[in-house]
């Protein structure tokens, strides 16, 4: 009887090892996927901000441009003779 005892119980260990591997393995999996989650996010971020900065600056182009329309306008509103032929 003591042999079954032993049997089982190393059965048991068996199960419990095997269970163990499975619970690493899935941690693991997890964790690499955590991992380049996190990496992907982190280039999308620094992407993200270069071209936000990329527009930004080109909108700041383009604001000075209306600006100098606007002033220019306003100086041709002001002086019509300007358009007399």
């Amino acid at each position: 009887m003591a042999r079954a005892g032993g049997i089982t119980n190393a059965v048991n260990v068996g199960i419990a090892v095997q269970a163990d591997w499975e619970n690493r393995e899935f941690i693991s999996h997890i964790s690499l996927n955590v991992r380049r989650l996190f990496d992907f996010l982190v280039q999308f971020e620094a992407t993200t901000k270069s071209k936000l900065a990329s527009l930004n600056e080109k909108l700041d182009v383009l604001d000075r441009h209306l600006e100098q329309l606007e002033v220019q306008v306003a100086n041709a509103s002001a002086n019509p003779s300007l358009f007399a032929t």
